[in-house]
C-alpha cells in the first residue's frame, strides 16, 4: 500500500484531480481509495471511502465553541489530528494499493499546522509521497510560478515525503502556454530569462532571488502537466509515482 497525498493552493484542482486519478488506477485494475481529509467541502466528485465529515461537522464546531467558519475549520484541523489512529485502521482496513488523500481546500489547514505532518506521519506507516498541484492559470505567470515554487518547497520542509509536482488543470492553457511551463521546471536557465523579461523592479530581484535560493537546496520542480476534465497526463502521474515509491513497478500487491 501506498498513500498519496494531494496539496495544492485553494482552487487548484486537487479534488477533482483525485477522482480522475482514482478512476484511472481502477481502470488499470489496481485497487485504489479515497480519504476525504476536508471537514469543510460541500460536494465532492467523487465518493470517499474514509470521509472526515462523518465524524468532524464544521456547523456542529461553530455552534459547540462559537466559532465563525474559518475558525472552525482551524480547530476542525486539530481535531483531525485526535482521529489520526482511528482513520489509520480504517485506512489499512480497506486493503488498498494506492490511497489518495484529499487534503482541505485551504492548503495552510493541513500543511502548515503543527497537526498536519502529525496526521500524516501517524495514519500509517506505509510509503507516503505528495502530489503538489501548480494551477496553471495562475502559474502562467512567472511571479506567480516563482510564488508557487516558494509554496512547493515549504510544504516539503514541512513533511520530507517524496513529492511530486503537477501543472494541474493543463486543458485551460494552450498547448504552447503549457510547455512553456513545464519548460520553465525543465530548465532554470529558461525560467530565469522570462523573469528577467516579465517582470521589473522589486519583483523581479525577489522572483530571481528566491528562484536561485530554492535550486542552491537542490529541490527539483519537474512538471507533469495533468488534466482532472481531460485525463489528460495520467499516465504520466501514474509513472513518476511508481519511479519514487516502487522502483518502477506497479503498485498492485
Amino acid at each position: 500500500m501506498v498513500i498519496v497525498f494531494v496539496i495544492g493552493t485553494a482552487g487548484s484542482g486537487k479534488s477533482l484531480l483525485t477522482a480522475s486519478f482514482n478512476e484511472w488506477l481502477k481502470v488499470g485494475k489496481q485497487k485504489a481509495s479515497i480519504v476525504n481529509l476536508d471537514p469543510g467541502v460541500l460536494n465532492l466528485p467523487y465518493t470517499p471511502d474514509i470521509d472526515i465529515r462523518n465524524s468532524i461537522d464544521i456547523n456542529s464546531i461553530m455552534e459547540e465553541y462559537g466559532l465563525g467558519p474559518n475558525g472552525a475549520l482551524v480547530l476542525a484541523a486539530d481535531l483531525i489530528a485526535e482521529e489520526a489512529e482511528r482513520i489509520g485502521g480504517e485506512i489499512e482496513d480497506l486493503q488498498s494499493d494506492v490511497v489518495l488523500v484529499d487534503t482541505p481546500g485551504q492548503m495552510e489547514l493541513f500543511a502548515f499546522r503543527a497537526s498536519g505532518p502529525y496526521i500524516a506521519n501517524e495514519l500509517t506507516k506505509e510509503q507516503k509521497a505528495i502530489v503538489y498541484l501548480f494551477d496553471a492559470v495562475f502559474s502562467f505567470n512567472p511571479l506567480n510560478y516563482v510564488s508557487n515554487m516558494f509554496l512547493s518547497a515549504a510544504v516539503y520542509n514541512r513533511f520530507f515525503f517524496p513529492q511530486l509536482h503537477v501543472l494541474s488543470k493543463c486543458d485551460l492553457l494552450s498547448s504552447e502556454e503549457a510547455n512553456r511551463v513545464v519548460e520553465w521546471s525543465d530548465d532554470p536557465d529558461a525560467l530565469e530569462a522570462v523573469i528577467e523579461e516579465k517582470l521589473n523592479g522589486t519583483r523581479r530581484l525577489l522572483s530571481r532571488d528566491m528562484m536561485q535560493a530554492i535550486y542552491r537546496l537542490g529541490l527539483e520542480f519537474q512538471l507533469v502537466p495533468v488534466s482532472g476534465k481531460t485525463h489528460e497526463g495520467l499516465i504520466d502521474l501514474g509513472s513518476a509515482l511508481e519511479r519514487i515509491l516502487v522502483g518502477g513497478e506497479k503498485f498492485t500487491m
